[in-house]
Protein backbone atom coordinates (compact mmCIF):
# COMPACT_ATOMS: atom_id res chain seq x y z
CA UNK A 1 0.00 0.00 0.00
CA UNK A 2 1.48 3.17 -0.68
CA UNK A 3 2.41 5.77 1.89
CA UNK A 4 0.15 7.85 0.69
CA UNK A 5 -2.82 5.78 1.75
CA UNK A 6 -0.88 4.97 4.39
CA UNK A 7 -1.22 8.65 5.63
CA UNK A 8 -5.00 9.23 4.63
CA UNK A 9 -6.53 6.09 5.95
CA UNK A 10 -4.81 7.43 9.55
CA UNK A 11 -7.32 10.46 8.74
CA UNK A 12 -10.40 8.29 8.72
CA UNK A 13 -12.47 9.87 11.35
CA UNK A 14 -11.58 13.54 11.23
CA UNK A 15 -14.52 15.74 11.26
CA UNK A 16 -14.20 19.82 10.64
CA UNK A 17 -15.42 21.75 13.86
CA UNK A 18 -17.49 23.28 14.49
CA UNK A 19 -19.88 21.25 12.48
CA UNK A 20 -20.75 22.64 8.82
CA UNK A 21 -18.21 25.00 9.21
CA UNK A 22 -15.49 23.66 6.99
CA UNK A 23 -12.88 24.22 9.40
CA UNK A 24 -10.32 21.64 9.65
CA UNK A 25 -6.30 21.37 10.50
CA UNK A 26 -6.30 20.41 6.38
CA UNK A 27 -7.35 24.18 5.75
CA UNK A 28 -5.61 25.40 8.88
CA UNK A 29 -2.68 24.18 7.14
CA UNK A 30 -3.29 25.09 3.55
CA UNK A 31 -3.82 28.61 4.52
CA UNK A 32 -7.58 28.65 2.86
CA UNK A 33 -9.42 27.62 5.93
CA UNK A 34 -13.39 27.43 6.31
CA UNK A 35 -14.15 26.29 2.69
CA UNK A 36 -15.09 22.67 1.23
CA UNK A 37 -12.06 20.82 1.93
CA UNK A 38 -12.18 18.04 -0.35
CA UNK A 39 -8.63 19.09 -2.15
CA UNK A 40 -6.98 20.56 0.59
CA UNK A 41 -7.09 17.45 2.27
CA UNK A 42 -5.85 15.29 -0.66
CA UNK A 43 -3.04 18.23 -0.94
CA UNK A 44 -2.63 17.64 2.54
CA UNK A 45 -2.38 13.76 2.29
CA UNK A 46 0.35 14.32 -0.43
CA UNK A 47 2.57 16.68 1.94
CA UNK A 48 2.31 14.57 4.79
CA UNK A 49 3.70 11.60 2.98
CA UNK A 50 6.71 13.23 1.45
CA UNK A 51 4.99 13.85 -1.59
CA UNK A 52 3.98 17.61 -2.13
CA UNK A 53 2.13 18.13 -5.21
CA UNK A 54 3.41 21.05 -7.60
CA UNK A 55 1.09 24.34 -7.21
CA UNK A 56 -1.84 24.28 -9.02
CA UNK A 57 -2.96 27.54 -8.42
CA UNK A 58 -2.00 27.38 -4.35
CA UNK A 59 1.24 26.44 -3.56
CA UNK A 60 0.67 23.71 -1.33
CA UNK A 61 -1.21 21.94 -4.45
CA UNK A 62 -4.91 22.70 -4.63
CA UNK A 63 -8.27 23.88 -3.84
CA UNK A 64 -10.47 23.39 -6.71
CA UNK A 65 -11.21 20.64 -8.71
CA UNK A 66 -11.89 22.30 -12.07
CA UNK A 67 -8.37 23.74 -11.96
CA UNK A 68 -7.14 20.62 -10.57
CA UNK A 69 -8.42 18.81 -13.86
CA UNK A 70 -7.80 21.13 -16.16
CA UNK A 71 -4.24 20.78 -15.15
CA UNK A 72 -3.59 17.67 -14.79
CA UNK A 73 -5.48 16.85 -18.49
CA UNK A 74 -3.02 20.06 -19.65
CA UNK A 75 0.26 18.10 -18.10
CA UNK A 76 -1.18 14.63 -19.69
CA UNK A 77 -1.70 12.89 -16.02
CA UNK A 78 -4.90 11.19 -16.45
CA UNK A 79 -5.01 7.75 -16.29
CA UNK A 80 -7.20 4.72 -17.08
CA UNK A 81 -5.37 2.50 -14.56
CA UNK A 82 -5.52 3.75 -11.16
CA UNK A 83 -2.99 2.91 -8.39
CA UNK A 84 -2.97 2.75 -4.89
CA UNK A 85 -2.25 7.04 -3.97
CA UNK A 86 -3.19 8.29 -7.22
CA UNK A 87 -5.76 11.01 -7.01
CA UNK A 88 -9.56 10.32 -8.56
CA UNK A 89 -11.93 13.58 -9.16
CA UNK A 90 -16.01 12.87 -9.16
CA UNK A 91 -18.43 14.24 -11.81
CA UNK A 92 -21.52 13.09 -9.54
CA UNK A 93 -23.82 14.19 -12.45
CA UNK A 94 -21.57 13.41 -15.54
CA UNK A 95 -21.98 17.14 -16.73
CA UNK A 96 -18.12 17.17 -17.44
CA UNK A 97 -17.76 19.57 -13.82
CA UNK A 98 -16.21 17.70 -11.46
CA UNK A 99 -17.61 18.20 -8.26
CA UNK A 100 -15.20 16.29 -5.52
CA UNK A 101 -11.90 14.84 -5.39
CA UNK A 102 -10.72 11.73 -2.85
CA UNK A 103 -7.54 8.48 -3.04
CA UNK A 104 -7.99 5.83 -4.53
CA UNK A 105 -6.83 3.46 -2.06
CA UNK A 106 -7.85 -0.02 -4.31
CA UNK A 107 -10.20 -1.72 -6.78
CA UNK A 108 -12.94 -3.70 -5.39
CA UNK A 109 -12.95 -7.62 -5.47
CA UNK A 110 -15.03 -7.82 -9.39
CA UNK A 111 -13.53 -4.70 -10.19
CA UNK A 112 -17.08 -2.72 -10.92
CA UNK A 113 -16.41 -0.12 -8.27
CA UNK A 114 -13.65 0.89 -5.96
CA UNK A 115 -12.06 2.40 -2.75
CA UNK A 116 -11.60 5.82 -1.99
CA UNK A 117 -10.06 8.01 0.90
CA UNK A 118 -12.35 11.24 0.84
CA UNK A 119 -11.85 14.33 3.05
CA UNK A 120 -15.12 16.57 3.45
CA UNK A 121 -17.76 13.37 2.51
CA UNK A 122 -20.65 11.51 4.43
CA UNK A 123 -23.55 9.32 3.46
CA UNK A 124 -26.01 12.50 2.99
CA UNK A 125 -23.50 14.39 1.50
CA UNK A 126 -20.64 13.16 -1.07
CA UNK A 127 -18.80 16.51 -1.57
CA UNK A 128 -19.36 18.28 1.30
CA UNK A 129 -20.22 15.94 4.52
CA UNK A 130 -17.73 17.62 6.80
CA UNK A 131 -15.65 14.23 7.27
CA UNK A 132 -13.00 11.70 6.16
CA UNK A 133 -14.11 8.57 5.08
CA UNK A 134 -13.43 5.85 3.36
CA UNK A 135 -16.38 5.28 0.44
CA UNK A 136 -17.07 2.64 -2.16
CA UNK A 137 -17.64 4.79 -5.45
CA UNK A 138 -18.65 3.98 -9.17
CA UNK A 139 -16.67 3.99 -11.67
CA UNK A 140 -19.15 5.99 -13.72
CA UNK A 141 -17.93 10.10 -14.58
CA UNK A 142 -14.51 9.46 -12.52
CA UNK A 143 -10.62 10.34 -13.95
CA UNK A 144 -7.84 9.38 -12.25
CA UNK A 145 -4.30 11.20 -11.80
CA UNK A 146 -1.03 9.83 -11.59
CA UNK A 147 0.43 12.71 -10.57
CA UNK A 148 4.58 13.47 -11.98
CA UNK A 149 5.67 12.24 -8.28
CA UNK A 150 4.08 9.15 -8.76
CA UNK A 151 4.90 8.72 -12.41
CA UNK A 152 8.75 9.16 -11.40
CA UNK A 153 8.42 5.94 -8.78
CA UNK A 154 9.21 7.80 -5.67
CA UNK A 155 6.89 5.81 -3.72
Amino acid sequence: MSKIVEIARLEIGTVESPKNSNKTKYGVWFGYNGVPWCAEFVSWCYYHAGYPLEPIGFKKGFAGCQTAVAHFKKTNQITKNPQPGDIVFFDWNGDGRYDHTGIFERSSINNKSFYSIEGNTSLSNNSNGGEVMLRTRSYKNCIFVHTKILNEGNF
